[in-house]
């Protein structure tokens, strides 16, 4: 079983959409679809914005699926040079830099069960996603990703994650998924297509890119899901 989770409904209508023998309920009020993708058993939950939804939907969907990777999938906006509207950030780490307990000592970002500040994405699926994208005719890079509870649209606050994390894209939901998975130890990755660039106008481009870039990043893991049957 591989468990997907989006924050945005745009972000899994695609996926919804090819999913077949589905199935829906809830969960509390998480709503969560069950079936098959691209002839793999799937679940989609519906997380909502923010590292406290994506957090509760992760544990719930461990705890009534038991998915063996749980991949979160939307848009992201871009750190990098790299990233351009539409490509793929292939998530190798999560950050949740809007965590700060330096007060007492600690670096940025730093939790004490993991020892340091970046939550894992698992290697080898990051490189068959890399692989999809390459197969689907869409830029892709591994990302480092950095994640909190504000939606990033300032330039100053955007090289401050770079240089503070060396992170490549920003969201909002990613960080508590991975930490979910990793307490839970499930394999965990990220795919993030950028809706919105290093040096625009955020707040337009968001909305006027957000399609393509949802596109993108459901085009992209279905292909991965695809790949994994041969």
């Amino acid at each position: 079983m591989i468990g997907i989770i989006c924050a945005l409904d745009i972000e899994a209508e695609k996926l919804k959409a090819n999913m077949v023998d589905s199935t829906a309920e809830h969960v509390g009020k998480l709503a969560f679809t069950s079936g098959k993708l691209m002839g793999q058993k799937a679940v989609i939950g519906m997380a909502g914005v923010g590292k406290v939804n994506a957090a509760m939907c992760a544990q719930a969907m461990i705890m009534r699926y038991g998915p063996s990777l749980v991949v979160n999938s939307g848009v992201a906006g871009s750190l990098s040079p790299q990233l351009d509207i539409g490509d793929i950030a292939v998530g190798t780490g999560v950050v949740e830099h809007d965590f700060d307990t330096t007060a007492v000592g600690d670096p940025p970002a730093f939790f004490s069960e993991l020892n340091g500040d970046t939550f894992p994405c698992d290697p080898d699926v990051a490189k068959a996603i890399l692989c999809a994208a390459k197969a689907e005719g869409v830029h892709a890079v591994p990302a480092k990703i950095a994640s909190g509870d504000r939606f990033i649209s300032d330039s100053t606050e955007k090289n401050r994650l770079v240089s503070m994390f060396g992170a490549h894209a920003c969201e909002m939901e990613a960080g508590a998924i991975a930490h979910v998975c990793f307490n839970n130890g499930v394999k965990c990755a990220v795919i993030r297509a950028i809706s919105d660039s290093t040096d625009g106008e955020h707040h337009v481009e968001f909305y006027k890119f957000l399609p393509i870039a949802a596109d993108n990043s459901a085009r992209v893991l279905m292909r991965f899901l695809q790949d994994m049957r041969q």
